[in-house]
């Protein structure tokens, strides 16, 4: 009787910890958000909407908070360049929201655009 009550404890502690893992790879990915983040600018300069190729706001422009605010309502016309956004995938809008989230004013390692 013990030792099925070990096997099952065991057995739920595995299930439990795949569980954890899987959903652990919901994160964005920072390093492609912010070479994205880049091309969104460079594109829309070729276009002619803005004067640089460089992005407006660098990830320290905010806070975490407010990158999160503004992803969840996603209210992207701050940053213009909005037929580039508008072509985004949730995938790259979730590697942008990293790189720029990450690296915020008030995050551990704030960073500007370079």
């Amino acid at each position: 009787m013990l030792k099925r009550l070990i096997i099952t404890l065991m057995a739920m502690c595995f299930v439990f910890a795949t569980i954890g893992i899987g959903f652990a790879g919901e994160d964005g990915n920072a390093r492609k958000g912010k070479y994205t983040y880049r091309n969104v600018y460079k594109s829309c300069n070729k276009r002619g909407e803005v004067d640089s190729p460089r992005p407006p706001l660098g990830p320290d422009s905010k806070t975490q908070a407010q990158w999160k605010r503004t992803f969840d309502k996603k209210e992207f016309d701050q940053f213009k360049c909005g037929e580039e956004w508008s072509k985004l995938s949730e995938k790259d809008l979730n590697d942008i929201y990293t790189y720029l989230h990450e690296h915020a004013a008030d995050s551990p390692s704030p960073a500007k655009c370079k």
